[in-house]
């Protein structure tokens, strides 16, 4: 089968029993940087009575190398790793994951380190929803266009961003979004793990000094404005004319638009009436 497997962020004791126990046994390990999974097995002490066949897969042969990969998890334990973290997330591995969904080969992923939801955690903001996007585009326009279009988004908002481009990123963050509460995530799990808590504006000076490590950029999701009651209650008996029953409709628009859910059923009620 595949082995999706994640490997640890910084702190090499968060490598899992499981991961361990991949890495001793199986007979092929695609690593996005072979040099790193080498490192990797030395660290942590694995000891093997052979060696394995390591594949580099990264953005420039993943999509070559995948249904060769696919098809020799179908004879043996393929094990995929990636420098950091849980593969396919903003790493390769996707497509080897896809190529083996497609070839009916068995995907199984050994859970471990993962910097999103590490930063999530760590941010004080609401975990309940969130949306991972990735890293901002490097290029202002592309970056404040990005941002723009969470202007509505509200959940939590998990991003990554290089050390050198965050005190930009935060002065678009600001500029786009406002005083969002936002929190900076840097070096996880490693010996100067830091986090900074604020609004983006109130954190683009220290970025401004100069920032190392890996960094997670989480932003609070956006307020809605309460909409006014006669719109909401037309949205309610809209819902309700296209079939919904007026305790779900009441629900639904209560969710969109931020109104109490039981004055928007009276309301909607009272109108029906007459």
């Amino acid at each position: 089968m595949l082995l999706v497997a994640a490997t640890p962020i910084g702190n090499l004791g968060d490598a899992t029993t499981r991961l361990r126990e991949a890495l001793a046994s199986a007979p092929v390990i695609a690593a996005e940087d072979t040099r790193t999974a080498q490192r990797l097995l030395a660290a942590l002490h694995v000891e093997r009575d052979d060696r394995p066949r390591l594949v580099a897969v990264h953005e420039h042969t993943e999509d070559a190398l995948a249904p060769e990969l696919a098809e020799q998890a179908r004879e043996t334990d393929v094990l995929l790793l990636t420098d950091a973290g849980m593969p396919t997330v903003s790493d390769p591995g996707y497509r080897l994951v896809q190529a083996a969904i497609a070839a009916d080969v068995p995907v199984t992923v050994l859970p471990g380190p993962s910097a999103v939801l590490t930063a999530l955690a760590l941010s004080g903001l609401p975990t309940d929803r969130f949306a991972f996007d990735g890293f901002l585009p490097r290029k202002q326009g592309e970056r404040r266009s990005a941002l723009r279009a969470l202007a509505d988004e509200r959940r939590t908002v998990v991003l990554f961003e290089s050390p050198h481009r965050l005190a930009d990123a935060l002065a678009d963050v600001a500029h786009e979004l406002g005083d969002r509460p936002v929190a900076v995530a840097r070096e996880l799990t490693k010996r100067f793990e830091e986090v900074r808590r604020g609004t983006a504006a109130e954190l683009e000076p220290w970025a401004r000094e100069g920032v190392k490590g890996e960094i997670v950029l989480v932003i609070g999701g956006a307020t809605p404005a309460p909409a006014s009651l006669d719109d909401a209650v037309a949205g309610v008996l809209a819902r309700v004319a296209a079939g919904e029953r007026l305790k779900d409709a009441a629900a639904a628009v209560a969710d969109e638009t931020g109104r109490g859910k039981r004055e928007l059923y009276d309301a909607a009620l009272a109108a029906r009436r007459g």
